[in-house]
């Protein structure tokens, strides 16, 4: 069980802190921790950033909301008493300059990324309006963390969100130079990985325009991936003029109106999954559940949390 009063001590004692730093302090189950500090009218909390669609292809109607809740809880809410008030604003306000200042950096880690993916690409010549690089994920929502963990195809650690990349590509950019960036952005993907100084995991994708005109049908799960990808992405360095004609297509074809559709789907369901969680009996996560605590991604984080 989890218990009240050690975490009552806890935050008068250190203060405020985050469901991370609480639980490190207190122990026990977090999905207990969580139920706990949500529904308890003895604690308060904070929550920074903003909630943003995921699309994932095993939640029914595939939209969900990203942070998760554990993601939420674990970094980017603090937790306090209801006499600390004024010091959890004060550690909110804290967390939410930190978060912001680490997307900022990983901003600049992707720009220099970008920087040295045109740099080497020059001589198969892109003249300049063939090619046009964005970037998506955490980084765009200033909601990137640095919190370290497990990279699939290394087993390595990385530090925190990955960056996510679309190189796109004219429709007349010469197949040499659409070879070029894709080996280009390979070669550094693993050079940014494996590098102790970094420790980036970056993510991407190189397609032509015309590709991005298939996907604006919005008929296959992977469609509508890339097209929600491409809408939050921002640009980052090329031929902007390609990002704006993308822009356009999406909403021609009327994608952006149905991802704001996918999103407030995934409020509604967000809503109501925090509701059953906060009626479930008990301190452990019941069986079949945890697709509506945390995502796949993060199930080898909470394995370690209980």
């Amino acid at each position: 069980m989890v218990d009240l009063a050690a975490i009552q001590r806890t935050l008068t004692e250190l203060g405020p802190l985050t469901g991370t730093a609480l639980h490190d302090a207190v122990g026990g189950e977090v999905f207990g921790l969580w139920k706990v500090c949500r529904s308890s009218g003895q604690f308060e909390m904070r929550t920074i950033g903003r909630r943003y669609l995921r699309l994932d292809r095993t939640v029914e109607g595939f939209a969900r909301l990203s942070p998760s809740i554990l993601r939420e809880f674990m970094t980017y809410t603090v937790v306090g008493t209801t006499s600390q008030r004024a010091a959890i604003d004060r550690v909110a306000e804290q967390l939410r300059g930190r978060t912001i200042a680490i997307s900022r950096a990983k901003q600049r880690v992707a720009e220099r990324f970008v920087a040295e993916v045109f740099d080497a690409v020059a001589p198969e010549g892109d003249d300049g309006r063939h090619l046009c690089a964005l970037i998506a994920g955490d980084v765009v929502y200033q909601m990137s963390h640095d919190v370290s963990r497990r990279e699939s195809s290394t087993g390595g650690r990385v530090d925190g969100s990955d960056l996510d990349l679309i190189m796109l590509a004219s429709d007349e950019a010469p197949d040499e130079l659409v070879e070029a960036v894709d080996a280009a952005v390979r070669q550094r993907k693993w050079l940014y990985l494996r590098n102790p100084a970094l420790r980036e995991e970056v993510d991407y994708i190189v397609k032509r325009f015309s590709r991005l005109v298939e996907q604006a049908k919005f008929a296959t799960f992977q469609d509508m991936v890339a097209c929600k990808v491409f809408d939050e992405a921002q640009f980052v360095q090329g031929n902007r003029e390609l990002h704006q004609a993308g822009r356009r297509v999406l909403a021609e074809r009327g994608v952006l109106d149905r991802l704001g559709e996918l999103a407030a789907q995934a409020a509604e369901r967000r809503a109501e999954r925090e509701e059953y969680l906060l009626s479930v009996p008990g301190d452990v996560l019941p069986p079949g559940s945890a697709q509506q605590f945390y995502s796949p991604d993060e199930a080898a984080e909470f394995e370690h949390l209980g």
